[in-house]
């Protein structure tokens, strides 16, 4: 599976042998080992071990990233160093605000980084963080987000437009996959349900998931809709090339290359 066709992207405390056992049967399409916020200092390195150790028994189809410590935290040269031994996918780097830091990540791991985006130093240098060498995606990181902006965590997405969208455009200007932040109210379903519909439409890839009740949702949501595969799948094989009607509307080759990409996200995740 390529990254940018990922729907749910499943967070876990890589010190919890417990959970990484049962996302080996989860129908997440990535697997998140977190050695940052989720681990207690006194359990960074005992997380490490576990992480590397997860990461070379595989998760099946699933793709596997390992969210390491901030730059100048005691643990990340060290995680660094790991990862790069590791069998890994991706390595996910937290509170990103400069190129610079990717660079670095990327230098030492030799693995394509996913740069979370957490600040408004972040957002500003979206542009400049997607376009780095090594940098293969972005993830936004609303609530470290929502606390730099100033924003009341009671309120609504609406004072995070800008930054999201600010945020899918670098990413899209990079060719590169961005993905939607997570969603904290577990008991909130049809909230969760309604927040992917928006992230969707936005134009996130998928969206990152902290507990795994949360899947199923974020397939659905983010996953091609069976019948619009269908009509794609009728509409690549009519096209005959320029401009022409299709089922009552007007096509043309960038009509057939959109059917071409949906179709092939759809088979990637098994629709």
């Amino acid at each position: 599976m390529l990254l940018r066709h990922a729907r749910s992207l499943l967070f876990l405390p890589a010190s919890n042998p417990r959970a990484i056992a049962k996302a080996r049967v989860l129908p997440c399409d990535m697997v998140l080992l977190d050695l940052e916020d989720a681990v207690p200092d006194d359990r960074k390195e005992e997380a490490l071990a576990h992480a590397v150790e997860a990461v070379a028994g595989g998760f099946g189809q699933r793709l596997t990233a390992v969210r390491i410590n901030v730059e100048g935290a005691p643990s990340h040269g060290r995680e660094m160093v790991a990862m790069k031994a590791s069998a890994v996918d991706y390595v996910v780097l937290p509170k990103v605000e400069n190129p610079k830091q990717v660079k670095d990540v990327f230098s030492v791991c030799q693995k394509p980084v996913i740069a979370m985006i957490e600040s408004a130093a972040g957002v500003l240098a979206a542009q400049a963080i997607a376009a780095t060498e090594g940098c293969a995606g972005l993830f936004m990181g609303n609530n470290d987000l929502r606390q730099d902006l100033g924003i009341p965590p009671s309120a609504g997405r609406e004072g995070l437009s800008l930054s999201l969208q600010s945020v899918i455009l670098a990413a899209r200007a990079a060719r590169i996959a961005v993905f939607d932040g997570v969603f904290n109210r577990l008991d909130d379903e049809a909230g969760f349900e309604a927040e992917c519909a928006a992230g969707h439409v936005l134009g996130f890839d998928g969206k990152t998931l902290i507990h795994p009740s949360q899947v199923p949702v974020a397939n659905q949501v983010f996953g091609p809709d069976p019948q619009a595969v269908a009509d794609a799948r009728r509409l690549i094989e009519a096209a005959t090339g320029g401009a022409e009607r299709f089922e009552g509307r007007m096509i043309e080759s960038m009509h057939v290359e959109e059917a071409k990409a949906l179709v092939t996200r759809a088979e990637a995740v098994g629709g």
